[in-house]
Parts: C-alpha cells; structure tokens; sequence
C-alpha cells in the first residue's frame, strides 16, 4: 500500500518497549547487550528508571580512541548522547528534521512523560519506503570515501574513522575488490568477540564490498540495504567507487527537499 507523507506518524514506526541498562553497568558488558541485541542504540537509565542519555556506537569508537584500549568503566563515567523527547502524534516528517537538524536520537514518551520506544533512522526510512516519492541523493550522498589497507590494524583504523567523522572505510582487500570496516563492525564483530585492537580489519570487515550504480534513487538504495540489511551502500560509477550512502542520508534526502520522482 502507498502512502501520502502526511498520513505517517511516529507511533506507527517506533520501536517500542526499547531496551535499557543502568549507568552502574560497565561500558564491555553494555556493548555485549548491544551484540547480542543487534542493536546500534542503547539507552541508559538512572536507578529510578529516568534516561540520562544514549549509549551510540560512536560514543564506543570515540572511548578506544582517547584511550587507545577498549576501556573497563562504568556508562556513569562516559559522556553519552544526548535525545529530544516527542510523542507518537509526532509526525514522521518532523522526526527526521530533528534527527538531521539537530543530529539528535530520539525518544518517543506519552504524554503523562511515560517512555514509550525509540525512533531511529532505519524506522524512519521504514516509513518513507511506503510512500510515492523517490528522492534523488546527488544532495546527501557522502563524497568523502576514505580506503585502507586490508592489514591495517583496528586501531588504527578507528582512530582514521574518528578523526575524519566517518562511519565506515572501504577496505582494499589483498586479492582485487574491496571490503567496508564499519562501526557496528567495531562493536559487533571486535569488542564483543574480545579481539585485540592490534589485529588488522581483514577478518572483521565485509567481504565482497556490496555496491549500487552512482544516481541510484533514495527508495532503490533503500530495498538494497534492507536485503543485505547493511547501513551503508557504496555507490560506483565504471566500478570506481565515488561515495558511500548511510540510512541516515536517505532519511534527509527524503525530509530535505531533494529532487523527487513519483513512484506509483
């Protein structure tokens, strides 16, 4: 069934009963949760169940960069990410303004201040999908793609990912083609699996490199990460790779005004 923009709101996509940890527990054990969890987002709570803030894979990336280990402290001890509050009637337009504009997470309470769940950018892009409009992404698609060699150590690649605020780095792999190392990779496939940050990415990131055609809509980039329930897309063009698409670029080519095409 298509949809009109105005007829999606945000109670209908959240997710709900999200999950949460105290700020006591320790920042190996909450990125275990998120493992086991497969969730990128992890709200952290105070002991009477009031959320301080969220734990992101960022704010994760950002710790073993200043410290150069994965650090054993409480969330208490961590600067988390802040959210905004909004309430289900909240429209799907608005949740993604706020989440670009503002670059917040957001949660999702009644109006008695109750939490209800969680809005993140693949609910949002959920929701796009089953309307008639396909943004084109020359506007949001990041240029700045960043390679490294497949026997680059871990660390050294987070500190790259973190310095230049990128989410993810094509790997050049040792045969030809070439892999993606991402965040959720970080968390995932390393720290949860108490590999050393002195090992190379080699074995930790995607191999093959999943791609689409440079000028690839928003809707049709959308159905490729969903299938291969990937965040990331790189885009080529005569098999050179010239960006890497995230979830989050989609939500704001659809809530920003990029050039659409009905797709009935």
């Amino acid at each position: 069934m298509v949809l009109e923009l105005d007829t999606l709101y945000v109670g209908n996509y959240l997710t709900a009963f999200p999950i949460s940890v105290l700020d006591a527990v320790s920042l190996r054990d909450a990125v275990g949760f998120m493992a086991r969890r497969g969730i990128g987002n992890l709200i952290v709570s105070s002991d009477d169940g009031e959320p301080l803030g969220i734990l992101t894979e960022r704010d994760i990336l950002k710790q073993i960069v200043e410290k150069d280990i994965f650090p054993d402290i409480e969330l208490s001890k961590m600067i988390l990410t802040p959210f905004l509050k909004i309430t289900p009637d909240t429209s799907v337009q608005r949740a993604s303004e706020l989440i670009i504009s503002q670059k917040a997470r957001l949660l999702v309470f009644t109006d008695s201040d109750k939490l209800v769940g969680i809005i993140t950018p693949s609910d949002l892009l959920r929701a796009f999908r089953k309307t008639y409009v396909a943004p084109t992404l020359d506007e949001v698609v990041s240029k700045n793609v960043c390679h490294m060699a497949y026997d680059e150590s871990i660390l050294d690649v987070c500190k790259v990912m973190y310095e230049k605020r990128i989410g993810s780095v094509i790997v050049d792999g040792k045969d030809p083609g070439h892999g993606m190392f991402t965040e959720r990779d970080l968390v995932f496939d390393v720290l949860n699996n108490k590999v050393q940050l002195g090992e190379s990415i080699e074995l930790y990131s995607s191999f093959p490199l999943i791609t689409a055609k440079d000028g690839i809509l928003a809707n049709e980039a959308a159905s490729i990460m969903a299938l291969h329930h990937i965040k990331r897309l790189a885009l080529t063009d005569n098999e050179k790779i010239t960006g890497v698409v995230t979830v989050r670029d989609i939500v704001d080519a659809y809530q920003s005004g990029s050039p659409q095409i009905k797709n009935y």
